[in-house]
């Protein structure tokens, strides 16, 4: 086997590896770590739940003497600067690695190159872009907030076989079965935050939590677009704001000079003794809302309904990835259309697979990062 076969193979394990905690690692990025000497892994490291400490010292502790003139694997660059913890560069160069392969440079302008030229000082040999397209994508929350300064953005659709999201006056309906939902709860419990509109949070009253068991700790920050704060105080959204946050979108501040405006004070003071954080912008510009939360350290959203904050999202431009789920039920008359089609998708979204769950079928599309 060739060296830059090796280098894929253990690249592919570092970045699985950086996927294990996806979701959980807050602002820094959820990042892949193996050591490898002689061709075997001595040292695996991911980022730690909460963001540290971060994959390259968790895999040299593993790998102790053995990293000496070993080879680290890591999904992103190594930090060169000083933070709350030392510089991973630091670390690797301290345990004396032979050379470090890199998937994806850093953006962040602390470290972006700078990683690199301090290993390379230190005369650690450095290689970078391996499986780049594959680490750009295990990495896509992260690099999205970073050059974007906004979350990357996933659309879930569960489309019906005649094409419709639901129905007129019915409130939520099963379209796909329990395989296709347990794989919406993996995807809730690898993501910061999720996202529904005003008519979705009140004629659905959903919870927007993971309900896997094992990974109910793991649920995402809930956020509700509602202009004019009508999120009943007896919604399971409100009632549960303080075990998982919720952010409510609302308008800028009224003109305290008339009685809607009082109303208004008042449904906002009982939200925020119900513990919901309100965030003043306009939940209709995706263009202020999504550098609003970046700014909460939020880098990944999940949009998940309804039609109107779907296509809200899509003619803004803001949809990264659309996971378009396809279920034999019928709805029939008074369906609500779903905003996008398998054969009508905007342009510039590539098809990246079809995956089956049971009868269920997802399709899966993305923009290049």
């Amino acid at each position: 086997m060739s060296a830059s076969e090796d280098d894929a193979r253990f690249m592919q394990e570092a970045i699985r590896l950086g996927l294990l905690h996806l979701g959980q690692t807050f602002t820094n990025p959820s990042v892949g770590c193996a050591i490898v000497l002689d061709g075997q892994i001595v040292g695996r490291g991911v980022t730690a739940v909460g963001g540290r400490p971060h994959a390259e010292p968790q895999a040299l502790a593993e790998a102790g003497k053995l990293a000496r003139g070993a080879t680290a694997y890591v999904t992103l660059e190594p930090c060169s600067h000083y933070g709350k913890t030392p510089p991973c560069a630091e670390a690797l160069i301290a345990y004396g690695v032979g050379r470090v392969v890199i998937s994806v440079t850093d953006p962040d302008p602390r470290v972006s190159g700078r990683g690199i030229a301090r290993l390379r000082d230190a005369g650690i040999e450095v290689e970078s872009g391996i499986l780049e397209v594959e680490g750009k994508r295990s990495l896509a929350a992260y690099l999205t907030r970073q050059t974007k300064n906004r979350p990357y953005v996933t659309l879930k659709l569960a489309v019906s076989a005649d094409g419709m999201i639901g129905k007129k006056g019915e409130g939520q309906i099963a379209i796909t079965g329990p395989a296709a939902r347990a794989e919406v709860q993996k995807l809730r419990a690898e993501t910061d935050a999720i996202l529904v509109g005003i008519g979705t949070a009140i004629a659905d009253d959903p919870l927007l939590t993971v309900r896997t068991p094992g990974l109910e700790t793991r649920s995402p920050i809930r956020v509700v677009l509602d202009e004019n704060l009508s999120l009943p105080l007896d919604s399971r959204l409100v009632t549960t704001a303080r075990e998982v946050p919720v952010i409510v979108v609302a308008t800028e501040p009224p003109r305290f000079d008339n009685s809607e405006d009082e109303a208004f004070l008042a449904r906002r003071a009982a939200l925020d003794r119900a513990g919901v954080e309100i965030v003043q912008c306009n939940p209709n510009r995706p263009d202020e809302l999504l550098p609003a939360l970046a700014s909460r350290g939020i880098s990944s959203l999940v949009v998940e309904g309804g039609a109107r904050t779907a296509k809200l999202f899509l003619d803004a431009g803001y949809v990264d990835r659309i996971l378009f789920y396809q279920g034999p039920v019928v709805i029939g008359q008074d369906g609500i259309e779903s905003p996008v089609t398998t054969t009508d998708m905007p342009s510039g979204f590539l098809h990246k697979g079809t995956f089956m769950f049971g009868d269920d079928r997802l399709d899966e599309y993305e923009r290049e990062l």
